[in-house]
Formats: C-alpha cells, structure tokens, sequence
C-alpha cells in the first residue's frame, strides 16, 4: 500500500474514531443546556437529575475525545509534513484559535458545571453550561473553517517561497463553504446527541425505571431530534450539495454514479457503479431530480466523470458513492423515526407505546453511521486533493517517514484504542445502571 497509503489510513482511522466523541459532546452540550433552563424555569425535580446525569456522560466522552483526539493532532507533524509546511501558515490560524480559545473555555467551564452547582446557585451554574456549549460550538466552528479552506480554498496567497500565505482573513474564517459546512455538521451532533438522549429514556421506559425522567428526556429528545433531522436534510444539505455541484463537480458525478453528461438528470437511489465500464448497474432513478437538486433546475445540465481528466476523478468512487448514499439514507430514516416518535409524544402516547420505545432504543447507532458515512462522502470527494485545486494528498506526505513505520504506529493505536473503547462502554454502562436520581435506600420491614 506504500507510505501514503498508511498515512491515509492511520489518519482516517484516527480521524473517525476520534470524531465518535466530539459529535455527541456537541450533541449534548445544548441538551445540557435544555435540561438545566427547565430545571430553573419550571423547578421540577426531574429536569435538574437529568442535567446532572448527562452532564457525567458528557465528561467521561469528553475525556476520551481528548486523549483520542491528541494523536490526530501529531500526525500533522510526523506523517503530513510536506502538507503542513505548505498549508501551516493558513490552516495554522484556526488550529491555533481552537486550541487557545475554544477548548480551553470548555475545558475550564465543564469543571464549574460538573462541580461547582452547589456553590454558584442556578444562575451562574446555567451560565457556565451556557459556556461549555458556547466553547464546544465554537470549538466545532475552528475545525470546520480549517476542513472548508481544504474543500474550497479562498483567502489565500503564495508566497516568494511556493507556501500558503494569509490573504484575507476575514475571507478565510467565514467561508460560505464553512458556514453551511458548519450548519450541517452541527446539526448532525444535535442528532447524534438526540438520539442517545432518546435511547437511553427509551431503556428506561421499557424497563419502568425512573419514569418521570424517561418521560421528560424523551419530550426534549424527540423535539430536538424532529428539529434537527428536518436541518439536517434542508436547508443545511440541500445548500451544501449546491456548494459541492457548484465547485467540485467531480465529487458530485461520483457520488451520483454519473458517467455520461446530461441535462434532465436522474437522482440515483440505488445502483452498483461498475467504473471500469463507467456505468451504474442495476439503478432505481427518480427522473430530473439530480438537476433540480444540484443546481435549482430540472433541465440543468450535470456533468459525468467522463467530462474530466481521469487523473482528477477521486480514487474511490465505489466507496464514495456507497458512504453517499448510506449517509442519505439514514438521515431520512432518522427523519422518519423522530416524525414518528413525535407524533406519538403530541398523543402523549410515547411512553405507553412499547415498539416505538425499542426502535428509539436501538436506534441510537445510526446518527454515528450517518456522520462517518458523510464525512468519508466529504474526505473521499476531495480527492486526489488534499487542498482543493492547490495540493494533491500524494505531495503532501513526510517523505522520510517509512511505510513499515507508519503500519507499527497504526497497529499500535488500533490496539490502544480497542482497550480505550472497553472502557468507555464499561463507564458508560456503569452511569446508564445507575441512572439520574440518588439512590434511596429501601424502608425497613414491618414487623
């Protein structure tokens, strides 16, 4: 597989694992915030318990986004060096910027929320709640600009010396690629987030545990997740596959399966692109649609891999178009399954309907499915690109840095991860047992 191929690999898997926390610390943070203003407004017990239980999930994913997160940040300097000098002094800025500010408030103000309620009365509990959300959103913000500049690069210069300069920073921090880019993301991790709050309230239900609570995070959940699911899909995705269409019209045609260029396009749901024949085989279209969606027309023309240099097309188009379409197909069943759920809290119906509990209950892996899938949608759609039209991923490796070197790191960290999973689960699992109330201590018998 050589050098590249390693790096590649490494940095997806660190990249994917890593991001497994992030989403649902973000998630959380603004459900966090929703329990604890409910707990003020309407002084019911319950709302404060849930605050408090979520508030220790989030720590412990907290915790271990962080350590998994350190080893993503070094690969930067031990196997993307000749990227990192070229780009470092753009992509250096936000890095820098999410580090300094926006880790650092989250960091210090998750402290105040986890420890500090009895001392800092309601108020000023929900204000530094307010800044771990603000720090962990901000946080999410940095990364994405970083990862917009690598899709579509603006705000920059060369140099006398060939390297990335700063041009305009306004220019590169608000990005129109960022800010939908952002938007989408974000409204993935209130998924996520909703989804877990849901399963675990679910559980509960089923179990006839801690009722009051299973209903009231079942309520903020379902709503949430309704909310964010209908984002999700428009405006959020609908405006950043236009973005895609408009500047990597490559991406688009593999993510679609499109060979041939025509006007009138057809949305593929389903098919096998066969690419040594360029075709897609066996596909179950919806006639005109790709058009309209791409570019707000139905007799728009759409280009098809075959109207680009075979050396630009990305150099997974199998996988691409898979992790596209599942990513697409999740996100409408997650939609389906919240409609649902709501529907049935509007009836105040939820709790008494067991099949609707257990698919809340065991649906709490698909968000994390969608968000990989799309962000290998993203990744794999930029190819052979690693800065978009400026850098391709072959040059910007370390070349000094062996194939056999980067397999034993990789191994390694695919090792200390299976045992870093192991014990989150058996954290986890272990909050999940105890659930949101103090224990009481059962009366004694009479008699």
């Amino acid at each position: 597989m050589g050098a590249a191929g390693w790096s590649r690999l490494q940095f997806g898997f660190t990249i994917t694992y890593h991001y497994l926390f992030p989403q649902l610390t973000m998630g959380l943070a603004l459900l966090l915030l929703v329990f604890k203003g409910l707990a003020i407004r309407t002084k019911r017990p319950e709302y404060g318990d849930l605050a408090r239980f979520w508030a220790r999930i989030f720590g412990i994913n907290f915790a271990v986004g962080v350590v998994t997160g350190i080893p993503m940040e070094f690969q930067f300097g031990t196997n993307w060096g000749r990227f990192s000098d070229y780009s470092g002094g753009i992509i250096g800025l936000t890095l820098a910027m999410e580090g300094m500010f926006a880790f650092f408030a989250e960091s210090a103000f998750l402290g105040l929320f986890l420890f500090g309620e009895k001392r800092l009365g309601p108020r000023a509990h929900f204000a530094s709640g307010f800044m771990v959300f603000f720090g962990s959103w901000l946080s999410g913000y940095f990364i994405v600009a970083t990862n917009a500049f690598m899709q579509h690069p603006v705000g920059h210069a060369i140099g006398a010396d060939g390297k990335l300069v700063l041009a305009d920073a306004w220019h590169y921090l608000f990005n129109a690629w960022a800010f939908w880019e952002y938007a989408h993301t974000m409204s993935a991790a209130v998924i996520t987030g909703a989804f877990v709050v849901a399963s675990v309230a679910a559980y509960w239900a089923l179990m006839r545990e801690h009722d009051a609570h299973a209903r009231a995070a079942l309520r903020v959940s379902v709503i949430a997740g309704l909310c964010a699911c209908t984002l999700q899909l428009f405006p959020t995705g609908d405006q950043h596959g236009k973005l895609v269409a408009e500047h990597q019209p490559i991406a688009l045609a593999a993510m679609e399966g499109k060979f041939a260029t025509e006007s009138h396009a057809e949305l593929a749901l389903i098919g096998q692109p066969n690419v040594v024949e360029r075709r897609l085989e066996n596909p179950i279209v919806v006639p005109q649609v790709l058009s309209f969606l791409a570019y707000g027309s139905f007799g728009a023309t759409v280009k098809g891999l075959d109207d680009f240099p075979r050396d630009e097309w990305p150099d997974h188009i199998e996988l691409l178009y898979f992790a596209y379409h599942i990513m697409v197909g999740l996100g409408t069943a997650l939609l389906a399954i919240m409609a649902g759920a709501a529907a049935l809290l509007s009836k105040d119906r939820l709790m008494r309907s067991r099949p609707a509990l257990w698919v809340l209950m065991v649906s709490f892996p698909f968000p994390y499915i969608a968000t990989t899938a799309g962000w290998m949608t993203a990744e794999l759609g930029r190819q052979p690109w690693l800065v978009y039209g400026l850098m391709r991923t072959a040059h910007g490796t370390s070349p000094r840095v062996s194939a056999g070197s980067i397999t034993f790191s990789t191994l390694g960290t695919m090792g200390l991860y299976t045992v870093l999973a192991a014990l989150f689960v058996f954290l986890i699992g272990r909050e999940v047992a105890r659930g949101p109330a103090p224990s009481r201590a059962p009366s004694a018998p009479h008699g």
